[in-house]
């Protein structure tokens, strides 16, 4: 194969096969800085985002194509930062979605996989199992409905257990009827994320932190760079105005899928809307009334799953999260806002369809984000001995659902691409939010499938 990338007066002598456009010397060969940038990166497929699917997509492409050049793209200097970085840990078994469906599909997949996978790298997780708890009469049925559907999605060992089962189970936690999944279980997915990122580098790929894509183009063939821009037709600009080429792209952004898929060419639906989830954490002298994870029964309406309780691998149990929209994509905190992602946000009219259809539950959710104790009530509906004084306030996630004009959010996995030059070349995963951890291993084998198909790698 050609060379991955040409150094030009580049001083640190790593020798390393790529990078971005920067030297800074001995040092920015260390294993945080990544490679220095000559001043040409030439790669066969760039990967734009380093959260777990980029990095479980990235790592499968290079296993499958060991004679190609990869690049992995990450805006922040370190990696998973972002939904990989701060959700609840949950491996889930693949219960809640449509039969059928591509989440439903790569859950069950994906789980058994990141269990395999855990086990081969010595990764520590818990099969700590989940219930599914019905507390009213009327979402009894809703229960069923859900084991049958649990069933159709080949989730083994489903059962469903009474109030007296419950108890042997979670003996601080009441119910009427509870859906048991035992292969359930929990796992630092940041841990295993960085874990996809050394077989990546083991395996000749290259990491670029710090670097923000801002631009894609094709290269001029009456460029100074016509070697490159014959082969490595695409050239991709960061922030700094740094860049390298390549030939084709992935984009796993998550929160900024929409906009990057814009800056491709290609189409900005659906939409990214940021929704913030807080948690609460119990403090460390009452997390011996939780044993495993305990959920209540889901609001078909809804794709998020309601206050659940979440043991995590530390030890720590968490108590949540709620779902509001965030006025900052990145906006972990209460008060974060960007006047760029609000405008962005309420000028979108499938978000204001959203809105009015579901103006109560907006309002309520908003009302449990303000006050402590509406958030208490909710949990005490399963454990009633939890009380104000035994929870704190703890971190906050931020999901990027996709949401169409027409206000829906959009429930499924969503993969696409576009035509033309640069869209042409470019394969955009658009929205892929929980599962997408537990998925990961599986999404990426569908995403090295279609790349090949796509790309005639």
């Amino acid at each position: 194969p050609p060379p991955r990338w040409r150094r030009r007066g580049c001083c640190c002598g790593s020798g390393r096969a790529a990078g971005p456009r920067r030297c800074g010397g001995p040092s920015a060969a260390s294993a945080a800085d990544g490679p220095c940038l000559s001043l040409c990166s030439t790669f066969d497929v760039a990967v734009v985002g380093a959260g777990i699917v980029g990095l479980a997509s990235a790592r499968e492409l290079v296993r499958r194509h060991p004679s190609l050049a990869f690049a992995v793209l990450e805006k922040e200097k370190e990696l998973a930062h972002h939904q990989s970085g701060h959700n609840s840990g949950v491996i889930h078994s693949g219960i809640y979605y449509k039969p059928g469906s591509l989440k439903a599909k790569l859950c069950v997949q994906g789980a058994a996989l990141c269990y395999e996978y855990c086990d081969q790298k010595g990764i520590p997780y818990k099969r700590c199992g989940k219930l599914i708890v019905a507390v009213e009469q009327d979402e009894i049925p809703r229960l069923k409905a859900l084991y049958e559907r649990g069933l159709q999605n080949n989730v083994q060992d489903l059962k469903l257990i009474g109030a007296k089962e419950i108890k042997a189970k979670e003996p601080f936690c009441r119910g009427l009827m509870a859906l048991d999944s035992p292969h359930t279980g929990i796992v630092n997915y940041k841990q295993v994320a960085q874990s996809y990122a050394e077989d990546f580098r083991e395996a000749g790929g290259t990491i670029l932190t710090d670097f923000e894509v801002t631009n894609m183009e094709m290269a001029k063939e009456s460029s100074s760079e016509s070697e490159d821009g014959l082969k490595y037709p695409v050239i991709v600009r960061n922030s700094k105005g740094e860049e390298i080429y390549c030939q084709h792209i992935v984009t796993c952004a998550g929160l900024y899928s929409d906009r990057l898929s814009e800056i491709s060419g290609c189409s900005p639906e659906p939409r990214i809307v940021p929704f913030r989830g807080d948690y609460l954490v119990l403090k460390p002298e009452k997390c011996y009334m939780v044993k495993g994870n305990i959920y209540p029964v889901p609001n078909p309406r809804f794709p998020f799953l309601g206050f659940h309780f979440t043991p995590r691998m530390d030890g720590s149990v968490w108590l949540g999260p709620n779902a509001v929209l965030a006025f900052k994509r990145e906006g972990y905190r209460l008060f974060d806002f960007s006047t760029g992602d609000f405008l962005d946000a309420v000028t979108y009219s499938g978000l204001w369809k959203l809105v009015l259809r579901n103006l109560s539950y907006g309002l309520s959710e908003m009302y449990r984000a303000c006050f402590l104790s509406a958030q208490v009530k909710q949990l005490q509906k399963f454990i009633p001995e939890v009380t104000i004084n035994d929870v704190l306030r703890g971190p906050s996630g931020v999901r990027a659902q996709a949401l169409d004009t027409d206000g829906n959010l959009v429930d499924d996995f969503v993969f696409d691409g576009g035509s033309g030059d640069i869209g042409s070349r470019v394969l955009h995963v658009r929205n892929a939010p929980s599962p997408a951890a537990t998925s990961s291993l599986a999404i990426a084998k569908m995403i090295a499938d279609e790349a090949k198909r796509r790309f005639e790698l």
